[in-house]
């Protein structure tokens, strides 16, 4: 219903037009009586057996809705009784900031995939704080944290302190973002140097909580062999609790020349194959001593098993959400569920790493 009916009228809108008009659908839905009754309708089964333990924490279910897809924790009940058993909003900057020029979101249907320069708008951290104080969610609540635009790079480490210092409380992990390639110069702070830098100002904030959280860092698939190296290096010393692979690419190649060039990270089915082979190579490199999380180009209950195949504990999507609706989430459950019955396995995380 949704691809027929409702996405054919959604695509002709502008996409940020039609994103926001769908998040207001679903902010609604959560503040009607009744309304999460119905979303859970959507949703995949509830067992034990899809439950992943990762990270210090219990998911529901190994699928996450990833960033990008909640800026501003606009629908954060609503996406989780869709079926999702975790969702990371942001990316959330210190300060309020309104991104890059428009347009900025491309469509790019034929291929399943957005491209996107949106350069972290956020509503700032205090705003989302706000929308998120005293609520309690059915689901694992995380943030991704970034920095505003004109913050010069020797002061990064502020800014994701700052922004974890005010959703201390209302997150249950943290993602460093350092790896959009929408924001100038934020890609250098995969450095070994500088994600040292950025961790030990975000544990500061962290050693002090009674129960601190789990930080990860999110890395870009267009780091060269040496360049992921030494994100790991950073990743690793710094003491990240894991890793999440991979942000949206800079490579038109996966295009096969099919549309035209668009400032931005490209996300959606073309990064599929790029995505997962980082993933294999990260996993080859940190084996067992970072959990990760696969993201990119995830649609299909297949591409999120073949994501944890190759290591990844968790599996999140946001550009297959667009083109799928509002029942995808369910739908990649239950084929996940499914695969799990059929092959007689214990537990979702028996597939974790079985082609590692």
């Amino acid at each position: 219903m949704y691809r027929s009916l409702v996405y054919p009228i959604l695509s002709t809108l502008e996409p940020e037009r039609a994103h926001g008009l769908a998040l207001k659908s679903l902010r609604a839905a959560q503040a009607t009586p009744g309304g999460l009754a119905i979303l859970r309708c959507f949703a995949g089964p509830k067992d034990p057996r899809l439950e992943v333990r990762a990270f210090g924490m219990t998911f529901a279910n190994p699928l996450g809705a990833a960033a990008g897809l909640d800026k501003n924790a606009d629908a954060v009940a609503a996406l989780m009784a869709l079926g999702f058993g975790c969702v990371e909003v942001g990316t959330v900057t210190p300060r309020p900031q309104p991104g890059n020029g428009k347009p900025r979101v491309w469509r790019l249907p034929e291929a399943a995939a957005l491209i996107n320069s949106l350069g972290f708008p956020s509503n700032g951290a205090a705003a989302v704080k706000e929308r998120l104080a005293g609520k309690r969610f059915n689901g694992i609540l995380g943030v991704n944290l970034g920095k505003n635009k004109d913050t010069p790079a020797e002061k990064a480490p502020e800014d994701y302190a700052a922004v974890f210092d005010a959703l201390k409380d209302e997150m249950r992990y943290a993602v460093v973002n350092v790896s959009s390639p929408n924001t100038p110069g934020l890609r250098s702070l995969q450095s070994r140097r500088a994600l040292l830098d950025i961790l030990a100002a975000v544990d500061a904030v962290n050693r002090k909580l009674a129960k601190p959280r789990s930080v990860l860092v999110k890395l870009a698939p267009d780091l060269d062999d040496a360049q992921l190296d030494e994100a790991l290096a950073g990743a690793l010393e710094g003491g990240a609790s894991g890793l999440v692979i991979s942000n949206t690419t800079l490579d038109r190649s996966v295009l096969k020349d099919q549309f035209p060039d668009r400032p931005g990270g490209l996300s959606g089915a073309p990064l599929r194959d790029k995505s997962l082979a980082m993933l294999r190579k990260v996993r080859g490199k940190v084996g067992k001593r970072l959990p990760l999380i696969g993201v990119g180009g995830i649609a299909t209950a297949e591409d999120a098993i073949a994501r944890m195949k190759a290591g990844a504990s968790l599996v999140q999507l946001y550009t297959s959400f667009v083109y799928g609706g509002p029942g995808l989430p369910g739908q990649v459950v239950r084929g996940i569920y499914e695969f799990v019955k059929t092959e007689k396995l214990r537990s979702v995380e028996d597939i974790i790493g079985a082609q590692a």
